[in-house]
């Protein structure tokens, strides 16, 4: 089952193969030709493009650790929190954006963790940046609500970047790592219209309690109409621009549950929509176990059970661990001694700032753990889900996997396996 779970997984983020969907959107090359990656799936993508476009001109920026090589040059920096490299490949960017003319096109690739790569401090400091960043990061926040802040602190979000190359053609193809697929969050919209506002960053710093005296100074000012707004809709920026999603947390689903479907196993999948916090999402997983154990769900075991999403994660404690790890564990806590073979994971590869990708549980994980003297209600209140699947040799590593597209939830219910 573990085999058949992590199999899943594998072949989901190979069907998702960035490059390929790049290729497959990718049109012929135009006259002018430009190119700028950046995210977390930036040298695949990349990587198709100059393959596409052999006259095209430009760079991509990633994250540490996801570098490989390709003709036009490939940057790395900073994520989840930016660091001067986010500031030295922004600036690069505008520089790129800005010389462009009504000839040419600028192909904008654009996969999660820009918002962290591409760092252009506006009103505040990048220490400052940093200093926030790390906070919402702990608050609990959602990533809409993060990216809302993060657009109206910056010189090339919130669409600012389709602004600076205005009046080139922009294409942007979207590799997307959000709930929802919304273009405006992705990387925080470079190349998108913004519906938020000054005021919705600040009820984000308000909602979290969030001080920051120097930014709610700088969102104060554009909030009274003294700082001009992020391009909205109606700008004529966006007359000569297209984004398109390319690939979402949807088909990454859909691509595990044909793998296990492929073997002969029902699947039923909840939602690629999913942002709740981690220990609230277990516990709606836990309900659903245990109505379908109870005979009261819709489908009879056995099935598989899954869902996508990007879950928040409210840091208390100082442990180790990550937004799949601590759904796992909560998940454990719920349902105590009657357990079920699951897996949760993080498309990229990299689970929080820890080198797994998540975790599998199994059916006697509430056992083994009790025989090891580890209580995972003791491990959740410090966040600390790693040492707990660590201990029980559960966590799931797969590297740096140069794709994005969220989480994959993976459950067993029913069967002899469970």
């Amino acid at each position: 089952m573990r085999e058949l779970l992590e199999g899943a997984f594998r072949h989901a983020l190979s069907a998702t193969d960035p490059e390929r969907r790049v290729r497959e959107a990718i049109g012929p090359e135009p006259d002018r030709p430009h190119v700028l990656a950046v995210g977390k799936a930036a040298g695949p993508m990349i990587a198709a493009a100059e393959a596409a476009w052999p006259r095209a001109e430009g760079f991509g920026v990633t994250r540490y650790g996801h570098q490989r090589p390709t003709r036009l040059p490939l940057f790395e920096a900073g994520h989840p929190v930016p660091d001067r490299a986010s500031v030295r490949a922004a600036e690069r960017a505008l520089e790129l954006a800005r010389v462009l003319g009504e000839e040419d096109t600028l192909l904008v690739l654009i996969s999660g963790g820009g918002s962290a790569l591409l760092a252009a401090p506006w009103g505040v400091s990048l220490e400052e940046k940093q200093a926030l960043t790390e906070a919402l990061l702990k608050s609990g926040a959602t990533i809409h609500e993060i990216n809302a802040v993060r657009k109206h602190l910056s010189r090339i979000k919130g669409g600012r970047l389709a602004e600076a190359a205005y009046p080139a053609r922009v294409i942007a193809l979207i590799y997307s790592d959000v709930p929802g697929d919304d273009p405006s969050v992705v990387a925080s919209g470079p190349t998108a219209p913004d519906p938020t506002t000054f005021e919705d960053a600040l009820d984000v710093l308000d909602r979290y309690g969030l001080d920051f005296p120097r930014v709610r100074a700088h969102l104060a000012a554009g909030a009274r109409g003294e700082l001009p707004e992020t391009p909205k809709p109606e700008s004529p920026v966006f007359s000569r621009v297209e984004n398109r999603v390319i690939a979402g947390n949807a088909d990454l689903l859909r691509a595990a549950a044909e793998f296990l479907e492929a073997r002969g196993h029902r699947t039923l999948i909840l939602s690629d929509r999913f942002t709740q916090e981690a220990r609230t999402l277990a516990g709606f997983h836990a309900q659903m176990v245990a109505s379908a154990r109870a005979g009261s769900f819709p489908l009879p075991p056995p099935f598989f059970l899954l869902s996508g999403g990007e879950a928040a994660v409210r840091v208390v404690g100082e442990g180790k661990g990550g937004r799949n790890q601590e759904f796992l564990l909560a998940l454990l806590a719920e349902l105590g001694p009657e357990g079920v073979y699951a897996l949760a994971a993080d498309s990229d590869g990299l689970d929080g700032p820890t080198d797994a990708a998540g975790a599998i549980l199994t059916p006697d994980a509430f056992h083994r753990a009790l025989a090891l003297a580890l209580d995972p209600r003791t491990h959740l209140a410090k966040n600390d889900a790693y040492a707990f699947f660590e201990a029980l040799d559960l966590l799931l590593f797969t590297g740096p996997t140069a794709n994005n597209l969220n989480d994959l939830r993976v459950l067993f219910v029913g069967g002899e396996e469970s």
